[in-house]
């Protein structure tokens, strides 16, 4: 017998089965005498056949019946079990209370930690840690997404896998912790200036955890209550080695080969190959893209009086301290060339070897911040200070720089939302930018490098901000531990490839001061108070070990050094607002044990 039906709603909108057609094909249908006149027909052989078979209709009917409301009972089909627990037939209330039941029941186990190896490491995770849980709604709601035919509501069996949720952030920052020093940083592409000549930085990977990857690992390794497996893996930036290459050689090297000459309705000015290098920029974004841009303020200040004899340059609204208060300075409107074009139109130029004009038209220019701006920035009064002391007095080449970094920032007003990179406020700190040879650390050891002691400028300067309550976006602490800085709360820079960023996360503005003595730089940041107070709580120094000793060849490269233990640490950001802890921020670094360097042959 075959059954052809379709499904209609019932009064409590589930279905039920129709019956539309029955055929019977072993019987052939007999016909039916009419009626004699005046008389009924006499029933005979067919017209039992006919009760017959309406008896076995009504039976199909109340049969189909009877199983659609059993196969459709609840909002689960029938069969259906996940972790082991029947859930079908059930309303979605009555599942989800059954799951809950059972994971409260497994609870021991899905709170236990996580073993876990990371490359060649191993460490635990703790499930709430890293936001390890199961949703069981949304896993009540996969359980009930099941084929509407009957049958297979009837004589169907699955499983549904729980749907498992876990904060990738979070889990990211847990493993690259158990990573420890396996890993690297990737460095970014980049072409630099060394006077007119340019240098490529070429793309290397960064090793590290694939946090997505991960994230499916860790979760069936939860649910399975077995050891996972997170191989480290590598990340290139975007732009490759062959692309670099061709940058500099058809924009790079082309581009100081010959001067370009900018035409105004004002008069000529020859941009030296000297100046192009100061205003050619080659930045990475955060994915290691490479660009090439004209920095129009970088150039102006390399063309100096010669572009200034044609135009008037607007000057911002700014602030300076003055008797322990700021002090507004005025801005003024200025006639300049349009930035933009000059930028466009001198990168199309750069490559040509012939053709190099410009044509750019003086237009008003004016500030970008004016009085009234600035008057609603909110920039009040002193929110954080702190001060660093450098030995020397100010005649050593290293507190020259550290005093010309000051200056180059001094007076930096970050509006509310805006990111304030180290690097792109000051550009690169070479010879001509008024920098001087210090000691610098470079693989592991202290070498001679331009703009040698910057670093303690910038953990003064991040010290402000982080005092400040501003938000890091970028700062990684020194290879190893020096005692004139803060455990783990300090940040080295090293032009292009280490930053240190803040972000303003306030309704305010925030002015950067910055001040020195013969001994001391202080960073100040001037803003509307917002936190009661910013304190820092450090853990227990762990994992402590000592220097080895390092003999150097003897000669003028060499830097000695008394060495420095090794250790971990973790400081704690607490900010206090209305007499509450309304953020606790952890920090945590490790140092290498510094070698004690000698520059000797080694004893026999």
């Amino acid at each position: 017998m075959t059954l052809y039906g379709e499904k209609v709603p019932s009064a409590d909108d589930r279905p039920t089965v129709k019956v539309t057609a029955v055929s019977w094909p072993d019987v052939e249908p007999e016909p039916v005498a009419a009626p004699a006149a005046g008389g009924p027909g006499k029933p005979g052989r067919s017209r039992r056949r006919m009760l017959l078979a309406g008896g076995i209709v009504a039976a199909v009917v109340a049969a189909g019946t009877g199983l659609g409301t059993y196969a459709y009972a609840g909002d689960v089909p029938r069969g259906t079990t996940v972790l082991g627990t029947e859930l079908g037939g059930r309303s979605r209330a009555e599942a989800a209370r059954a799951l809950d039941a059972e994971l409260a029941r497994r609870a021991a186990t899905l709170n236990a930690p996580i073993a876990v190896t990371v490359g060649e490491k191993r460490a635990e995770l703790k499930p709430a840690d890293v936001g390890l849980a199961i949703d069981v709604d949304a896993t009540v709601a996969a359980a009930a997404a099941a084929e509407a035919h009957p049958v297979s509501r009837l004589v169907g069996s699955r499983t549904v896998e729980p749907v498992v949720t876990v904060d990738t952030a979070r889990l990211e920052t847990a493993l690259r912790t158990a990573m420890g020093d396996q890993g690297r940083e990737m460095t970014m592409p980049a072409i630099i200036f060394t006077g007119t000549t340019p240098k490529p930085v070429y793309p290397k990977p960064a090793l590290t955890v694939d946090a997505a990857g991960a994230a499916g690992v860790v979760k069936a390794g939860w649910l399975a209550g077995e050891p996972v497996t997170v191989p480290l893996v590598e990340k290139w930036p975007a732009t490759t080695r062959e692309e670099v290459e061709r940058l500099l050689a058809e924009l790079a090297r082309p581009a100081v080969a010959a001067p370009v000459t900018l035409t105004t309705d004002g008069g000529k000015v020859t941009i030296p190959p000297a100046a192009i290098a100061r205003g050619l920029r080659f930045a990475a974004d955060d994915t290691g893209k490479l660009t090439p841009r004209v920095d129009v303020k970088r150039l102006r200040a390399a063309l100096g009086d010669a572009l200034a004899k044609l135009e008037v340059a607007p000057r911002d609204a700014g602030l300076t301290i003055s008797g322990g208060k700021p002090k507004v300075v005025p801005g003024r409107a200025g006639r300049q060339v349009d930035a933009t074009a000059l930028g466009r139109d001198l990168l199309a130029v750069l490559p040509k070897a012939d053709g190099r004009t410009v044509t750019a038209a003086l237009k008003p220019a004016e500030p970008e911040l004016t009085e009234a701006k600035l008057a609603e920035l909110g920039i009040k009064e002193r929110v954080s200070t702190f001060t660093t002391r450098f030995p020397g007095g100010l005649s050593s080449p290293r507190s020259q720089n550290i005093v010309q970094a000051a200056k180059d920032v001094d007076g930096a007003i970050v509006r509310p939302g805006e990111t304030f990179s180290l690097n792109g406020h000051t550009g690169e700190r070479g010879y001509d930018q008024g920098y001087k040879d210090a000691p610098t650390i470079v693989g592991g050891k202290l070498v001679p490098g331009v703009g040698g002691g910057v670093s303690q400028f910038t953990t003064t300067l991040f010290n402000a901000s982080y005092y400040a309550g501003l938000q890091d976006v970028e700062h990684k602490p020194h290879s190893f531990y020096f005692s004139r800085y803060p455990a783990v709360i300090e940040s080295t820079i090293y032009w292009p490839q280490l930053d240190f960023k803040f972000r303003n996360n306030t309704p305010y503005g925030v002015l950067i001061d910055t001040s020195y003595t013969g001994s001391t730089i202080t960073v100040s940041m001037w803003s509307t108070k917002i936190y009661d107070s910013v304190k820092t709580e450090y853990g227990p120094r762990r994992n402590i070990t000592q220097p080895r000793t390092v003999y150097l060849d003897p000669g003028p490269d060499c830097i000695s050094a008394a060495g420095s233990v090794g250790f971990a640490q973790d400081a704690y950001r607490v900010i206090k607002k209305d007499g509450k802890v309304v953020k606790r921020e952890k920090f945590s670094w490790r140092y290498d044990p510094e070698p004690r360097f000698i520059c000797a042959k080694p004893p026999a």
